[in-house]
């Protein structure tokens, strides 16, 4: 067996997505998120100049492992920094355990020292202690050092019964082009409530629709005409894809159960193993002074825009500590709880120590 830990090339796309299917995500719920029908498509909106490694055994030519680097400019403490982001760790389960981390995160300082970024963001899902073991608890030298820095709530929310639309003081709409720079101005500016809030320009929102997200899955909240709140609905599944593996064992046993009832309470049926899981995003949440109620009304806009498009999911990520969590666990849900991390390599500025009370967002669509 020789391990070689790389760059990847466009030849190992193939492998890669095949990695993809064969290697869920521990939990009650193994889940495998896929890359159909192209690996770096998905990769291109999760920030700029990504750089994908990969191992692999050059004796079977197995591909054994992989992972991605980003950069992102985002909010921190209010003020623009640029940072990096560290995604979509993936190893072979018949290769763990074999020094693929530490060769990857070798050639991940070598490209860290061309362009040293002062943290990296990272999510490792609850569930997963092996990942949490190897880069948290018992990181290695030439590792960068984890440091908590938020608990993430992700919430698939069914949205199979109707609900009605809420009352409320203010205009609920549509962007239409041009008003994308007031909707990027608004970002900017209310963006910086939230640490790691990414920052979106006019050009940037327009390529979106490259990628799933348009002008019409967009919604303005406005008073007075004031724009006071944004949220979108993205739907990403010709290009990213969540696939059901396994349930837990009382799961399992419950499922059939569930499914029997399901249609007479109003709730979606659980997936079976191998099926997709047909959601779209809850994405760009930016809330004017995070007033609650303003969140309410475009996450039933939103809701409604799920359930009419024959959606059985929207997937929503906050804060534990955001003061608009609560308005989405008011839905029937199923939870997914994570952490996200700072990675400083040593000799950093230590951004971990530095962060104020603002609660974190990272737009789960972008993960």
């Amino acid at each position: 067996m020789r391990l070689v830990v790389r760059p990847a090339n466009p030849a190992d796309d193939a492998a890669i997505r095949d990695l993809l299917r064969r290697e869920p995500m521990p939990g009650r719920i193994r889940l495998t998120y896929q890359r159909e029908p192209d690996f770096g498509r998905g990769c291109e909106i999760s920030g700029d100049d990504c750089r994908v490694l990969v191992a692999v055994d050059e004796e079977n030519r197995t591909l054994a492992g992989v992972a991605c680097r980003w950069t992102r400019s985002v909010y921190i403490n209010g003020q623009e920094q640029r940072i990096g982001y560290l995604g979509q760790l993936r190893v072979d389960s018949r290769y763990r355990g074999r020094w693929l981390v530490s060769r990857g995160f070798s050639l991940l300082k070598n490209w860290h020292d061309v362009d040293p970024l002062p943290a990296y963001l990272a999510a490792i899902v609850e569930g997963n202690p092996e990942v949490a073991g190897v880069l948290v608890k018992k990181g290695r030298r030439g590792f960068p050092r984890f440091h908590a820095v938020a608990e993430y709530r992700t919430l698939a929310i069914d949205t199979k019964r109707a609900k009605p639309l809420l009352r409320a003081d203010m205009q609920v709409s549509a962007p239409d082009a041009g008003e994308l720079a007031d909707v990027a101005k608004f970002l900017q500016a209310q963006g910086r409530q939230r640490q790691f809030f990414q920052k979106w320009t006019c050009e940037g929102l327009a390529r979106l629709s490259d990628f799933g997200l348009r002008a019409e899955d967009l919604r303005i909240a406005r008073r007075s005409g004031e724009i006071v709140g944004v949220a979108a609905l993205w739907d990403q599944s010709a290009y990213k894809q969540t696939i059901v593996q396994s349930y837990s064992a009382w799961l399992r046993a419950l499922a059939p159960l569930y499914n029997l009832v399901a249609p007479w309470i109003g709730r979606a049926a659980l997936p079976r193993p191998g099926e997709e899981l047909q959601s779209a995003y809850v994405s760009l949440i930016c809330i004017a002074n995070s007033d609650i109620g303003v969140f309410r009304v475009l996450l039933r806009e939103l809701y409604n825009l799920a359930r009419n498009r024959r959606l059985h999911y929207m997937l929503i990520g906050l804060d534990s500590r955001d003061p608009l969590l609560p308005a989405a666990l008011e839905y029937f849900h199923v939870l997914y709880p994570s952490r996200l991390y700072l990675a400083e390599w040593p000799g950093g500025e230590g951004i971990h120590e530095q962060l104020d009370g603002r609660p974190a967002y990272v737009d789960i669509a972008t993960l």
